[in-house]
């Protein structure tokens, strides 16, 4: 997400706490609960150049939004409590389940004491090769690429880019420029690419997995506490979507068997990676469904309602550019994805009344809801 689109969520986000219009309309729009999603928790601050760092919220600010939720009146619960709520209707309490993707070492280090001190449960979604030591966390890779490199070259469909990165400005601007092309590209392409930038910096990522991801012995320890939940994230994190089906089919199925193995209980919970409607979709839930799991998650930005896909849920990201109580205060509420919904409902409608369509557009507007990167 740009600065200015940051800037704008941000005090979109204001307004609507300063207004109390957010208050105001809480009880239509907030439906069930809400899921939050979360990556890395570290008490180090970003660098100057640091462009994961949405991905990274500090632990003073999980305690936070643990505190808000509870100071709203919402139920903090694990999955299953939350799967058990959205089949029974007469629950009437919402609630907030949180969610943390990857496994990252320091889930454990800096995250897990402050959800034990409040008592809360909580999930981390593990993909098999990252417990493995042999995952590619790709965005860091590049960034650190980027970070080592004064200038680099990238063929970006099929034709030579030369960035300079001297700066961290010119540094950030290359970053997204060449992450956002490549996510539309093949994920395979898109890591061979990035791998060879890597090998141009020389920067050898190998051990960057072991380096950040718990391994199993980890794992299992960290999972003998009933307050957490180990859920699946694939085997390699490709985005589902994009596998034909035999092959998304493999990647649930076996990083759901892998963790039932390591962790010696049965696993109930799957994440989509990247989990944005580019990659996965009605195909992929219907797979998570097959399976019998108890609720597949998305990085789809919205509340749980009534009418939620349990296999395709929604969550709400807590990541470094909204680390204040009022975000989260107004997120939880549900008006601004309710708001959003109706502005692109409306925009629809009038391209369908008027046939107004851009030459380079699609037949249909996809609308992005704004959001920071998902990984």
């Amino acid at each position: 997400m740009s600065s200015k689109s940051t800037f704008l969520m941000q005090s979109a986000l204001k307004a609507l706490h300063a207004t109390g219009l957010a208050a105001a309309f809480a009880p239509v729009a907030r439906g069930r609960g809400v899921i939050f999603t979360m990556h890395s928790v570290s008490p180090n601050p970003p660098a100057p150049f640091e462009p994961n760092r949405i991905l990274k919220i500090t632990p003073e600010f999980l305690d936070v939004a643990l505190t808000t939720a509870k100071r709203c009146g919402y139920d903090i619960v694990s999955l299953d409590e939350a799967a058990r709520r959205l089949d029974d209707k007469s629950e009437t309490r919402p609630f907030a389940c949180f969610t943390l993707d990857d496994g990252y070492r320091d889930n454990r280090d800096h995250a897990y004491p402050v959800f034990k001190r409040h008592n809360a449960p909580f999930a981390v979604y593990v993909p098999a090769a990252y417990a493995d030591g042999e995952g590619d966390l790709w965005w860091y890779v590049l960034e650190t690429a980027i970070a080592k490199a004064d200038r680099l070259h990238i063929d970006l469909d099929g034709r030579e880019r030369e960035f300079e990165t001297a700066t961290d400005e010119a540094k950030d601007r290359a970053f997204h420029e060449i992450y956002w092309h490549l996510r539309t590209r093949p994920e395979t392409e898109m890591r061979a690419k990035i791998a060879g930038l890597a090998a141009a910096a020389g920067y050898d990522p190998s051990s960057l997995c072991r380096d950040l991801i718990m391994d199993w012995d980890e794992l299992r320890a960290f999972a003998a506490d009933p307050l957490v939940t180990i859920g699946a994230h694939t085997c390699r994190h490709f985005a589902i979507a994009g596998l034909p089906e035999d092959e998304a089919r493999a990647e649930i199925t076996g990083s759901v068997a892998r963790i039932e193995r390591e962790l010696g209980r049965p696993c109930r919970h799957f994440s989509f990676p990247y989990g944005d409607a580019t990659t996965a979709g009605p195909r992929d839930f219907a797979i998570a469904r097959s399976l019998g799991l108890q609720t597949a998650v998305t990085t789809h930005k919205n509340v749980v309602r009534a009418g939620s896909d349990r296999h395709g849920l929604p969550r709400i990201s807590l990541n470094g550019e909204y680390q204040e109580a009022r975000y989260v205060e107004v997120m939880m509420t549900g008006v601004p994805f309710a708001l959003f919904d109706t502005a692109a409902a409306a925009i629809r409608g009038v391209k369908r009344l008027f046939g107004v369509r851009r030459p380079d557009a699609p037949a249909s507007l996809a609308i992005t809801r704004p959001g920071a990167a998902s990984i």
